[in-house]
């Protein structure tokens, strides 16, 4: 043992000698002091099974090799001023900046809408996008057997209630939350709710299956479409920065009556007609009406006292003719290149 001992400290002497700058020390002293693997550390593993005799002289002499390596390693340990580690940083450098995300183009229409809308005191609300059939249809004057079904009711949950039927859907619009809002807060009330809905669209440069709107409600005494179109021209003022050309022309939904469709012109083919308009050069944007009366007494306000309008704003549309975005599916894609030019 005593033997082995003596090698191992000349084979440590050459190559300390032999050895350059700090990452040769490190590498030096794993191999000879190393926990696992070190050459002194497996011989010292081996004394435990001598003799008494024999344990106590190589124990001496290992120790004594050991106590010499550590001190070799501390006395030629370089000051702290003339280390350089690998990947060290030089603090005296530029610094590189994080890299920052960018708003998606929808999140931006929408928080811009929600200033607009809270500067007229309107309450920003949100609602469930898993809906019951109940608040999704039948309180909104859209029964079962009613046609006006046909473009809606179309991503069910597999749930049946107690009758059997199927009273789970995505919601395919925001106007639910007209309901829960009026049973909510009573009147008079004011109210916008941005949220994500889900139709089976075919979907094409214009229409998506997965798609952003915003609801808005406003009731109280003596409301006429007078207050609806005033509401509308305010809020596209406010996206786009200017009067924008629009035109109003009637329309269908059945928890509105009247009920409008309002259009801009397409800002991306200023008119000429493209694929994001149908190649119309209108663009529909905001179909709104007077809340229906049932839809008032759904919601626990006397329609007789109380009068209202509504309208579903459609948020990714809105994004598409500001940023002039000719593709409605880019906003649902995956390409950095496109977002990161918000």
């Amino acid at each position: 043992m005593e033997k082995e001992i003596a090698e191992l400290k000349k084979e440590f002497k050459e190559k300390f000698s032999a050895a350059r700058g700090e990452e040769d020390r490190r590498r030096l002293y794993a191999e000879f002091l190393g926990r696992g693997k070190g050459k002194l550390t497996g011989i010292l593993r081996k004394i435990s099974a001598l003799d008494p005799a024999e344990k106590k002289i190589a124990g001496e002499a290992a120790n004594r090799i050991k106590a010499e390596i550590e001190n070799k390693f501390k006395t030629s340990e370089p000051a702290a001023s003339d280390r350089k580690f690998s990947g060290a940083v030089d603090v005296t450098l530029p610094g590189t900046g994080a890299k920052i995300g960018h708003l998606h183009p929808v999140t931006l229409i929408q928080t811009e809408l929600e200033e607009i809308f809270s500067s007229m005191g309107f309450k920003v609300l949100s609602g469930p996008e898993l809906e019951s059939d109940y608040y999704c249809f039948q309180a909104l004057n859209i029964p079962a057997y009613h046609p006006a079904r046909d473009m809606q009711d179309t991503f069910y949950i597999d749930h049946k209630n107690a009758k059997g039927e199927y009273d789970l859907v995505m919601r395919a619009h925001t106007s639910p939350m007209q309901v829960r809002a009026m049973q909510k807060y009573g009147a008079p009330l004011r109210c916008v709710v941005p949220g994500r809905v889900f139709r089976a669209e075919a979907t094409d440069a214009c229409h998506e299956h997965t798609f952003y709107q915003m609801e808005g409600l406003m009731v109280d005494e003596n409301i006429s479409i007078a207050n609806m179109i005033s509401v509308m021209k305010e809020l596209l003022k406010g996206i786009f920065g200017q009067d924008m050309e629009a035109r109003v022309r009637p329309g269908y939904f059945p928890f509105v009556e009247p009920a409008i469709e309002l259009d801009i012109r397409c800002t991306i083919c200023g008119g000429k007609g493209c694929p994001a308009c149908k190649r119309s050069g209108w663009l529909e944007i905001l179909p709104a009406g007077m809340v229906h009366p049932r839809v008032l007494e759904y919601g626990g306000i006397d329609p007789k006292k109380y009068s209202g309008f509504a309208f579903g704003l459609g948020l990714t549309r809105l994004a598409m003719m500001k940023y002039k975005i000719d593709d409605i599916r880019l906003l649902t894609g995956g390409d950095l290149r496109f977002f990161e030019q918000f």
